[in-house]
């Protein structure tokens, strides 16, 4: 009988050469490649071709990556149609994970499993299917925020870059800089891939099946809905509300702390360190604030006192700042709606999960994980028992 690990907590689930975390030292890498170096030097769609392929494209794989992405970005209006027949305050992550599953449709795609087990889908195959869904989901997050708001559909423009595409088909009213371009980009590339986390072995757990790739991603993108994973950054913005102005951070941490309830954006299962995202994440802040002649929002100063009290009481159990809770603060700061925060993560994390369908079909073995049976023994059945 083997051990029972809640969570799969510590199991080794799959050997993988697509990212790294060293948990103590606060590092994470994307294909060898430092996120730190692909956050200031690379963009999200050198990181995408990056994660599927193994390496950092050429000049020529980039441009053409790049037009494959957006040869889809202009969604079908069929699609659109579908959208509008939903209600209006759905979960956006509802409406995405419906729409990514209906590009199956728009966009078949053959996926064979004797062509699989024969070898003959080529890199290539791998790519254009992915960009396609990776071009397609940033414009569907943007066509809903418009559909919801009785807005018209803003179609894309090739001429912009993937970061820039998905603010301009977002909302037209906001005022978007170079960088707050930037910023779209960088967090689009931090939140692309961290090894096995519960959507990414979601992504896995369905690719054994040989289920098509956009079932992949949807299935994925539940996974991803919960507060407990991609949902926190929105908790981040729900909960700095409701701390009332920094003068209340420490009695509302200690509050929190003395009842052991969550305190969203702190911490995280695999750092003993600050997030080396977060850490990113913290200078772009500065640079915003910069650029916005030192004006900071009364939520931002909110979050920097609860940091600041976090890091006295919980620093030496090794609870820091994670990822969710500066871009959760970055996105209300440039004017992203706070349900659509999970979305761009969402955006963003395709890439990944793609990556990780593609490595798992590549060696594949279905998942069938066994159990320790808690329940009754044999029982005899009677009627009107």
């Amino acid at each position: 009988m083997t051990d029972y690990h809640p969570g799969l907590d510590g199991v080794i689930a799959t050997e993988s050469s697509i990212s790294d975390i060293d948990g103590d030292k606060g590092v994470l890498s994307y294909r060898g490649y430092s996120i730190e170096e692909l956050a200031e030097k690379s963009t999200f769609e050198e990181t995408a071709y990056l994660l599927l392929t193994g390496e950092l494209p050429t000049k020529t794989e980039l441009k053409d990556f790049t037009a494959k992405i957006n040869s889809r970005r202009d969604l079908p209006e069929g699609l659109i149609e579908l959208l509008k027949t939903l209600p209006k305050d759905s979960n956006p992550m509802d409406v995405i994970q419906l729409a990514v599953s209906s590009l199956g449709t728009f966009y078949p795609v053959k996926f064979d499993a004797e062509e699989l087990k024969a070898n003959k889908y080529t890199t290539e195959y791998y790519i254009d299917i992915s960009a396609g869904i990776i071009g397609s989901i940033g414009s569907i997050v943007a066509a809903w925020n418009r559909i919801k708001n009785n807005k018209a559909y803003i179609k894309p423009d090739d001429k912009l870059s993937y970061a820039e595409n998905f603010m301009h088909m977002l909302d037209d009213s906001i005022k978007v800089t170079p960088l707050i371009n930037r910023i779209i980009d960088a967090t689009l590339i931090l939140h692309a891939e961290h090894t096995i986390n519960a959507s990414t072995f979601t992504a896995m757990v369905t690719s054994s099946t040989l289920a098509s790739p956009t079932q992949v991603i949807a299935s994925a993108i539940g996974s991803l809905s919960g507060p407990l994973h991609g949902g926190a950054n929105q908790k981040v913005i729900l909960m700095l509300n409701e701390m009332g102005g920094k003068e209340n951070a420490k009695a509302w941490l200690d509050e929190r702390l003395s009842k052991k309830q969550v305190v969203w954006g702190m911490g995280h299962r695999e750092y003993s360190t600050k997030d080396p995202r977060a850490n990113i994440l913290t200078g772009m802040v500065k640079d915003l604030f910069k650029e916005q002649s030192g004006k900071v929002s009364e939520m931002f100063e909110t979050a920097m006192a609860l940091e600041e009290a976090c890091e006295e009481r919980l620093s030496k159990k090794g609870v820091y700042a994670n990822v969710d809770f500066y871009s959760g603060i970055l996105y209300k700061e440039i004017g992203i709606p706070v349900d659509l925060f999970t979305s761009l993560f969402a955006i963003s994390r395709t890439s990944g999960w793609l990556a990780h369908w593609i490595e798992q079909v590549g060696n594949n073995k279905i998942f069938r994980p066994t159990q320790s049976y808690k329940g009754y023994g044999n029982r005899e059945y009677s009627e009107n028992s």
